[in-house]
């Protein structure tokens, strides 16, 4: 049973290439082709296969691959009390890539009152028979920041501090609900660290009227409310995304201007780390990781390109963080999700589970455990 200090060496941030039948069911679903109920069936028999996939290589904690999600917030967030999923004018910008056009506003007083990923977690313990059920959610200053204040009702929350404590009892009562359906291992997916390191993405937020540094203390502060009092047997991890869709990428910067408030003063047991390029910056920022008490999982392998990273050189990259944080602290996984919308990255399944592969051996040749 895992708790706050259980380590997963070999660790995966959550989602999965999806397979063309469930691409093909998916789309005949929304051209009302195919009816819900049966579009559930060829869900739970791909995810089925893909948790079976994950034990056979040997991950001690596995997810559906987020299999029944068109996006890896959107889906999550259009699920809360108060908030509405509308058809934006444009959609995500990438580095040379752009999303379908969608967006999410709040237009009234925020709250968790049940949700079909609750029984979406269930359904993956059920089939998980070796292994840690996982499941992930963005983390909630998601729903904050892309917007800011314009995409949040002023008349309900004329008060933003009211807003943020209401955001943080929402996931309070989102993370006993995922605890009381036996969820044991929760990831928070989380894209604004990230923009918070990236100068271009903290411009961004001073003109429409946000103060970056004052953003990380609040993000922080919901985070450690939504998370007090947590049960000692449930693992929270927190995964720092630079952007992933089509295997593109959105902010660059090291961890530096975060690192004190995210790894010091924040109540997660895992960070999810990028290091797969020279945008994260240097393991320098690991330094503010206290002693003996969180974990770094380190994201050294790509999910973006299909090339096979060297044992060699994962093990030179963990020797060097290891400079900054002690090995005991340290996990590896991939970089990110391998599609964290349904259109997926730019490589092949077989591509995929080899990487996945490749941070199981690792791990198990550096710490002796996985």
């Amino acid at each position: 049973m895992p708790s706050h200090s259980s380590r997963f060496r070999a660790d995966t941030v959550g989602s999965l290439l999806r397979s063309p039948i469930l691409k093909e069911a998916r789309r005949r679903y929304q051209t009302g082709e195919m009816a819900r109920d049966v579009l559930r069936a060829i869900e739970n028999d791909e995810i089925r296969k893909i948790v079976a996939k994950q034990e056979a290589i040997g991950l001690a904690a596995v997810t559906d691959g987020e299999f029944r999600r068109a996006w890896w917030h959107f889906d999550f967030l259009e699920g809360l009390a108060g908030v509405e999923g509308y058809e934006a004018e444009h959609g995500i910008q990438f580095q040379g890539q752009q999303t379908r056009s969608r967006g999410i506003k709040v237009t009234g007083k925020l709250g968790f009152t049940g949700h079909p990923m609750v029984e979406d977690f269930k359904f993956l313990a059920s089939v998980a028979t070796c292994s840690t059920a996982k499941m992930t959610i963005p983390s909630p200053s998601v729903l904050h920041f892309r917007g800011g204040r314009k995409n949040i009702s002023e008349d309900v929350y004329p008060d933003l501090e009211e807003f943020f404590a209401d955001l943080a009892n929402t996931y309070k009562a989102a993370v006993k609900a995922f605890y009381d359906a036996g969820c044991r291992y929760l990831q928070l997916d989380d894209t604004v660290w990230a923009y918070l390191c990236s100068e271009k993405e903290k411009a961004a937020a001073r003109a429409r009227g946000d103060d970056p540094e004052r953003l990380a203390e609040i993000y922080s502060n919901v985070l450690n409310q939504a998370l007090a009092d947590r049960p000692d047997d449930l693992r929270i991890g927190l995964h720092v995304c630079r952007g992933n869709f089509r295997s593109t990428w959105i902010s660059e910067g090291g961890y530096e201007p975060v690192a004190e408030i995210l790894f010091g003063n924040t109540d997660i047991d895992a960070f999810f780390l990028e290091y797969d390029t020279e945008r994260a910056g240097g393991f320098e920022p690991l330094r503010y990781l206290p002693k003996g008490k969180r974990q770094v999982v380190l994201g050294l392998v790509t999910t973006k390109t299909g090339e096979l990273e060297s044992p060699d050189a994962l093990k030179r990259r963990i020797e060097e963080a290891s400079r900054y944080a002690a090995l005991d602290q340290l996990c590896l996984s991939p970089q990110c999700g391998f599609a964290s919308t349904e259109e997926g990255n730019l490589l092949t399944e077989e591509e995929q589970w080899a990487k996945l592969q490749r941070v199981i051996d690792v791990a198990r040749e550096t710490w002796g455990e996985i």
